[in-house]
């Protein structure tokens, strides 16, 4: 299960009905949160989440709305008591920007664990989550992250026969990779059938369309894209700034096979966001214009012959 929420939609700056950019992610009683503009500390709290239970900090690039409220966020961790390390993801030059916020937050009760991303392309694995950052098309180094549950096969008690596992093992094995029983370790694929369908939630904010993003989002559950602008007309100005627009987006989503969009980062000239929705359904019928404590739960889908 991957419980999915939107604590803010807006891009460049944070306006009075809506809060800047950021995604967060909760598995398995983990939380993963992707970017923090300013006050994104009390984005969540709006959106009825816990800054105490964010594990994992992805930042997609260093403008100033997605990473600005670093050290707003550490202090209000820290004063909640937390002291478990905190891991902070994002472009090269990381350390330098960390460090660089923390002059005001110099002294914290936990650590923190920073992992610069150089590739194109790199795996991180967090929570039983196998997550990808990719490199995306910005103005300057940015990434969109792709974070995929895997979803293990069905239990096989055929298999587990064939292949001598006693049956002392098979209800561990079916949670744990190993079990040891009288000396001898079994593996979890000894009772184990072929892995199933997984959930795979993708998302990209800041840049142009990319053969990277399409790639990442390929038959996504949920994708979550940025609609910078609604107006096709504002091409010119997307290609400038090297956005995205709500119709390029649908666009993605529909060669991509995904299950549903989530627009976000909306640009501060769009007070109505839903004003443009029609024309981006009209590419992909699964389109939603998201806003601020937009939240779903994804749980697996029972496949053909399933109980």
């Amino acid at each position: 299960m991957l419980e999915v929420t939107l604590p803010g939609t807006g891009g460049t700056m944070p306006l009075k009905n809506r809060w800047l950019t950021c995604c967060l992610i909760r598995c398995e009683g983990h939380g993963i949160l992707i970017d923090c503009g300013e006050g994104t500390q009390i984005a969540l709290r709006c959106a009825g989440r816990s800054v105490q239970r964010l594990d994992l900090l992805c930042i997609t690039h260093f403008h100033a709305d997605h990473i600005s409220g670093l050290p707003g966020l550490l202090l209000s961790m820290g004063q909640d008591g937390r002291t478990e390390p905190l891991t902070i993801a994002g472009p090269r030059g990381l350390v330098q920007t960390v460090a660089g916020l923390r002059t005001i937050a110099p002294e914290l009760p936990f650590p923190i664990v920073l992992t610069e991303l150089t590739e194109q392309e790199e795996l991180l694995h967090f929570a039983g989550l196998e997550i990808t950052a990719f490199a995306v098309r910005h103005t300057l180094p940015c990434y969109g992250y792709r974070l995929h549950l895997p979803r293990p096969g069905k239990f096989d008690p055929e298999r587990a026969r064939s292949g001598g596992v006693p049956m002392a093992v098979w209800g561990l094995l079916q949670k744990q990779p190993q079990a040891e029983y009288q000396g001898v370790i079994y593996e979890q694929d000894q009772v184990l059938g072929p892995p199933r369908r997984g959930l795979t939630v993708t998302y990209c904010t800041d840049t142009r369309p990319t053969p990277a993003i399409l790639k990442a989002a390929d038959s996504a559950d949920l994708l979550i894209l940025e609609g910078m602008y609604g107006d096709d007309e504002k091409l010119g100005k997307a290609l400038e700034t090297k956005h995205m627009l709500f119709s390029e987006a649908a666009e993605i989503a529909a060669e991509a096979n995904a299950k549903r969009l989530w627009l976000t980062h909306y640009s501060p000239s769009l007070p109505d966001p839903e004003t443009y929705l029609p024309a981006a359904r009209a590419i992909f019928p699964e389109t939603v214009c998201a806003r601020d404590g937009e939240s779903l739960t994804l749980r697996y889908c029972n496949e053909e012959g399933e109980a």
